[in-house]
Formats: structure tokens, C-alpha cells, sequence
């Protein structure tokens, strides 16, 4: 793909985040791409979830103004005692609706990008990024899912002398992720459970290709970080982190973040016409957060903590 192709091709974002510390060392931008083949049941981005651009719908700021309906060529708004509702297999996301909301009860997430615009905003901080040692963080939902895009990103990012993180489940083709790899300085890397059938039953996929990726990267050499979300009944058990630590503890990882389970994205899904799907379960204590941090830091060289 030429210069000029390159920098026409667009891809879907979903957040640019400036000024961001926890993506990576120092101050950097993170870009937010939309798209993951996961799908994780404690995923926090749900607006990740899909590739396209969505209809976010906040009812508590609906004036029941009806404007949405009238405008709707599918038919797919209905009015409700509360506000409206949105038939989301119906609607096509012509996003008429959006245009004409007069309170900002509808709004969009995701928009069609050029690499030359991405890039252009993400240099603005250079400063700064010079200055803490920061840079730029690709992240989603899943980078390698828009892979050409990213990998021009990227590119781009590389040729104004930028620092470059991705942040990844892993679950794609080595071909890509090697090509990736190319023009990226740090990989943040996401291990959602050791055990295939865990894996499945929490992400819809298996695991084999995420640890052989994992495997890949160590070999060529990249700065590694590792992220772990710490979901309750699911991951938290003192052996399995026992176990993870021994796991990790063989590979040149430089840090740990162990990240606990939360509700904030509840919003969220209620915005994206979707059930929240851990509704059972509850937030991780953060004394347990603590107690694993604790056993993960008699193996490996730095572990932090978050939510």
C-alpha cells in the first residue's frame, strides 16, 4: 500500500484520550479503535464491541420531543412513557437522528478516520511526550482488528519519531501481529486466563493462539507489559495467580497490572440498547485486589494495581 493510500485509509474511533498515564510510561495519547473479535462478558468498552459506528441513547436526557421519530426512515424509534425506544436489528445507523436531537439524549460513538488526521493529533503532544517519555497507545476493543488501519497508525507515528505502544488481546494471525510489531515500541498484552476452557467460557475464544502470539512477541524482542483483569469466581483464586506468576515470572516481563472487576460501563450498555451481562456479580474488594498483587510480586519485577 502506497504513501498516499495509506494515509487515506480510514479506520473507526471510538475515543482519541490525551494526556492518558496508565497506557503506557509518561504522557500519551491513546486511540481507541472499534472492532474486537473477544468477547469478554466483563468487557468494560462495550461501545468496542462492534466495527461500525453506534447510536448511544442516555434517557435521562430525552425531552420526549418525538423529533427522532419523525425523522427515522426505518421506523425502527418508538415513543415510551419514559422516552423512546430504539429497534436496533431495524435501524441502519443513517444516524438522522442523532442530527436533529435537540438535548443530546442520542449521540454517536465511533467515527470514520484517516490515518493523516489520527496521526496529525496524536503528534500535537509531542512535548509532552518528549519531555515524560511517553507517546502514543493504540488500543480498542482490538487494534489488530483494524489492522491496516493501525498498522499505518502506526507507521505514521514512527516516522515522526514517536514512542509507540499497542495494547492487545493477542487473538490474531502472527503474520499480523509480526507486521505490527515492526513499528511498535512497547505491547501491552492481555491475558484473560491460562486455561483453554476458562478462556472460552469467559472470551468466546480459545487461548492457543493468544499464548503462541505471546510466545512470538517475547521472541522478538519487544518491551512487555502485561494486563490482567481480575474477574470474580473466575480468575482471583490464590493458586491460579500462583500459578500465573510462575508462568510469567519466564518471560522478560517488565510489569504486571492487575486490573479488578467493576460496574462503571453499566451506563454504558443501557446507552447501547444492551443487557449488562454480570448483573450477579460484585465489584472486587480491594483487599483481595491487594492480597493478589502480594503473591504477584514474589515473582515478577513490578505489579500494580487498578480498576
Amino acid at each position: 500500500m502506497g504513501r498516499r493510500n495509506e494515509e487515506k485509509l480510514k479506520g473507526v474511533v471510538f475515543d482519541i484520550q490525551r494526556y492518558s498515564i496508565h497506557d503506557g510510561p509518561g504522557i500519551r495519547s491513546t486511540i481507541f479503535l472499534k472492532g474486537c473479535p473477544l468477547k469478554c462478558t466483563w468487557c468494560s468498552n462495550p461501545e468496542s464491541q462492534c466495527e461500525y459506528p453506534e447510536i448511544f441513547y442516555r434517557q435521562t436526557r430525552c425531552n420526549k420531543c418525538g423529533k427522532c421519530k419523525d425523522v427515522c426512515p426505518l421506523a425502527a424509534i418508538t415513543p415510551t412513557e419514559s422516552g423512546i425506544a430504539i429497534d436496533r436489528l431495524s435501524c441502519d445507523r443513517c444516524m438522522k437522528c442523532i442530527e436533529v436531537c435537540p438535548s443530546g439524549a442520542l449521540s454517536r460513538t465511533g467515527e470514520f478516520e484517516t490515518v493523516e488526521d489520527v496521526v496529525e493529533e496524536a503528534a500535537k503532544d509531542g512535548l509532552f511526550y518528549r519531555n515524560s517519555g511517553g507517546g502514543v497507545t493504540l488500543s480498542g476493543g482490538e487494534p489488530l482488528f483494524q489492522f491496516d488501519f493501525t498498522l499505518a497508525v502506526l507507521k505514521g507515528c514512527k516516522e515522526r519519531a514517536l514512542n509507540t505502544a499497542l495494547d492487545t488481546c493477542g487473538f490474531a494471525k502472527w503474520d499480523v501481529l509480526d507486521s505490527i510489531l515492526d513499528y511498535t515500541d512497547l505491547v501491552l498484552f492481555d491475558i484473560k486466563h491460562l486455561d483453554p476452557a476458562k478462556h472460552i467460557a469467559g472470551t468466546g475464544v480459545d487461548n492457543k493462539l493468544i499464548l503462541d502470539n505471546l510466545k512470538g512477541t517475547v521472541e522478538k524482542g519487544k518491551r512487555l507489559w502485561i494486563r490482567i483483569p481480575i474477574i470474580p469466581g473466575y480468575n482471583d483464586s490464590e493458586q491460579y495467580i500462583k500459578d500465573l506468576a510462575a508462568f510469567l515470572s519466564k518471560m522478560p516481563v517488565e510489569k504486571v497490572s492487575l486490573l479488578g472487576y467493576h460496574e462503571w460501563s453499566k451506563s454504558k450498555y443501557k446507552a447501547l440498547g444492551r443487557e449488562y451481562p454480570m448483573k450477579d456479580l460484585s465489584p472486587l474488594e480491594e483487599d483481595d485486589l491487594c492480597y493478589l498483587g502480594d503473591i504477584m510480586k514474589s515473582r515478577v519485577p513490578e505489579v500494580t494495581l487498578g480498576y
